[in-house]
C-alpha cells in the first residue's frame, strides 16, 4: 500500500467503498425478507387462523365447514388443518418443524387456556421453512378441536424472481455510470497532479516554460495556478540571474581590461612623454578603486539583503541630516548650472541610523545630478505626512521607461547604460538604498515620465513618544 501511487490508491478506496455498498445493499435485501417479508406472513397466519377459528364457536365440525375449508385450501396460497384432537393432528401433518415435533405437551397446555401457538421452521418433506399457527376450538372452556394453518415460504430468489432483472439492469446502469463519474473525477483531479510531477523534473533540468493547463476552480485546480505561478517566478529569476551574472562579468571585466591593457603599455614603455605615463598610472588607480567599490557595494548588499547589518536605532533630525548633504553637492550643482530648490520641514524626528540616512539621502540627490538635463532643475522636498516623513527629489531630465521603473532597484540595472561609465557609479546604489529603507521599516517608490523627469521618494515611520 504503501508504495501505491496516489491514485491506485484512491481507486482502491472508490472500489472498497463499491464493494461496501453492494454487500450492504445483500444484507439490505436479506433484511427485507426476514423482517417485512416474513413478519407479514406471520400476521396474515395468525389473522387467517383467527378468523377460521372463529367459525367453530358453535362446537361442530359437520360436513359443511368441512367443505369451505377444502376450497378455501385449493384458493389460498395457505394450507388449514381442522381436527378434533391433537392425535388427528399428528396423523395428517406428520412432519417435524426444525427437527421437532409439531406440538408438545407444552404447545397442548397453551391451547387449553384458550391461546394460539406459532411455530416456524425448516421442513425437509417439503425443503424449505414454513410458517404456521395452531388455534384452539373451545366449547364451554374445553378444547373440543385444533385449527391448523401453515404456508411455505418463498426463497429469497423466489421473493424477488419478478424484480429481479430489474434489479440487474438498474444495478448495471448505475455501475456504468458511477464508473464513469469516478473516471471522470480521477481524470480531473490527477491529471494536474501528474502534470505536476512531470513538470517538476522539467524544472529541475532547469526548464521553467512548461505550464499546467486546469479548468478545474478546486484545491487541486488552485494548487496548479499556484506551480504556473512558481514556474514563472523561477524562470523570472533565472532570466534576472542569468543578466545578473553577466552584467557583473561586464562590470569586472571592464576595469580589468583597462588595468590590463595600461599595466602592459607601461611595463613595454608604449609612451612618449612623462605625462602620458602618468595618465595611464591615473587610469589604472580610477579602475581599481571602481573594482574595489563593487567589490564593497556588493558585500555591503550582501550584508543588508541577509539582515547581517545591525541598523543603530537612534533619534534623528532628519532635516538637519538632508542639509549637510544637499551642502556636500553645491559645487557639482554650480558645475552642471543646476538650480536646487527646497522644501524642508525642520521638526521632524525619525528613529533610524543617521549614517545609512545621509548614504540614501546621498544616493538621491547624487542620481538627480546625473541624469538632470543642463541648465535643469533639482527639487528637494521634506514633510510630514499621515504621521510619516515623506522626502522627495525631483529632477528633469530624460525620465525612465514605465519598462524600467520596476526593475529600478536590481543589482546592475541601469536605464541608460550607454552612459554608464560616464555617470560612474556601480549600478548598485538603489539596490543599497531600498535594502536600508527596508531595513528601516519604510517604502522606497519611482515615478518618471520620459523627457519628463523622474520623481525619486521614501516613507518613513516617524518617532512615537508612547
Amino acid at each position: 500500500m504503501r508504495n501505491f501511487s496516489l491514485s491506485k490508491k484512491v481507486f482502491l478506496l472508490i472500489f472498497l467503498s463499491i464493494s461496501c455498498t453492494i454487500l450492504f445493499s445483500f444484507f439490505f435485501l436479506h433484511f427485507l425478507y426476514k423482517d417485512l417479508y416474513l413478519k407479514s406472513i406471520r400476521e396474515s397466519v395468525i389473522y387467517q387462523g383467527e378468523n377460521t377459528a372463529s367459525h367453530f364457536h358453535y362446537g361442530s365440525l359437520n360436513e359443511d365447514i368441512i367443505e369451505k375449508i377444502h376450497w378455501f385450501n385449493i384458493v389460498s396460497e395457505y394450507e388449514v388443518i381442522v381436527v378434533n384432537s391433537v392425535d388427528e393432528l399428528k396423523v395428517l401433518f406428520p412432519y417435524q418443524i426444525a427437527n421437532s415435533t409439531l406440538i408438545s405437551p407444552e404447545d397442548q397446555a397453551t391451547l387449553a387456556k384458550g391461546n394460539y401457538i406459532l411455530k416456524e421452521g425448516y421442513v425437509s418433506e417439503f425443503d424449505r421453512n414454513i410458517v404456521g399457527a395452531m388455534f384452539p376450538i373451545q366449547s364451554q372452556s374445553d378444547l373440543i378441536g385444533i385449527v391448523y394453518i401453515y404456508v411455505p415460504l418463498a426463497e429469497l430468489h423466489d421473493v424477488f424472481e419478478e424484480s429481479l432483472p430489474i434489479l440487474i439492469l438498474a444495478g448495471s446502469i448505475f455501475f456504468i455510470i458511477l464508473l464513469l463519474i469516478v473516471n471522470k473525477i480521477r481524470l480531473s483531479l490527477f491529471k494536474p497532479l501528474t502534470s505536476m510531477q512531470n513538470l517538476s523534473g522539467e524544472i529541475a533540468k532547469g526548464n521553467y516554460s512548461n505550464r499546467i493547463r486546469s479548468t478545474n476552480s478546486d484545491e487541486v485546480g488552485k494548487l496548479a495556478e499556484a506551480f504556473n505561478s512558481m514556474s514563472s517566478s523561477l524562470e523570472e529569476q533565472e532570466t534576472r540571474k542569468k543578466e545578473f551574472l553577466s552584467n557583473i562579468v561586464h562590470e569586472l571585466r571592464t576595469p580589468l581590461t583597462y588595468i590590463n591593457g595600461y599595466t602592459h603599455a607601461l611595463k613595454q614603455q608604449l609612451y612618449e612623454s612623462k605625462e602620458e605615463r602618468d595618465s595611464y598610472l591615473t587610469t589604472i588607480e580610477k579602475e581599481t578603486n571602481r573594482l574595489n567599490q563593487i567589490l564593497h557595494d556588493l558585500i555591503e548588499l550582501n550584508h543588508l539583503e541577509e539582515n547581517l547589518y545591525v541598523v543603530d536605532q537612534e533619534p534623528i533630525a532628519i532635516a538637519q541630516v538632508l542639509l549637510d548633504t544637499i551642502d556636500l553637492f553645491k559645487i557639482r550643482l554650480s558645475e552642471n548650472n543646476l538650480l536646487c530648490r527646497t522644501s524642508i520641514q525642520e521638526d521632524i524626528i525619525i528613529v533610524g541610523d543617521v549614517k545609512r540616512m545621509q548614504q540614501v539621502m546621498y544616493n538621491m540627490i547624487d542620481n538627480a545630478i546625473k541624469y538632470s538635463s543642463q541648465n535643469g532643475e533639482v527639487f528637494i522636498e521634506l514633510k510630514e505626512q499621515h504621521n510619516m516623513m515623506v522626502l522627495s527629489v525631483t529632477n528633469k531630465g530624460q525620465g525612465i521607461n514605465k519598462e524600467d521603473i520596476d526593475r529600478i532597484g536590481e543589482r546592475f540595472f541601469r536605464t541608460d547604460k550607454a552612459r554608464s561609465r560616464s555617470t560612474g557609479g556601480t549600478g548598485l546604489g538603489l539596490s543599497i538604498v531600498k535594502q536600508i529603507i527596508a531595513l528601516h521599516n519604510g517604502t522606497f517608490s519611482i515615478t518618471s515620465e520620459s523627457y519628463e523627469g523622474t520623481v525619486v521618494t521614501i516613507k518613513l515611520p516617524l518617532i512615537s513618544y508612547d
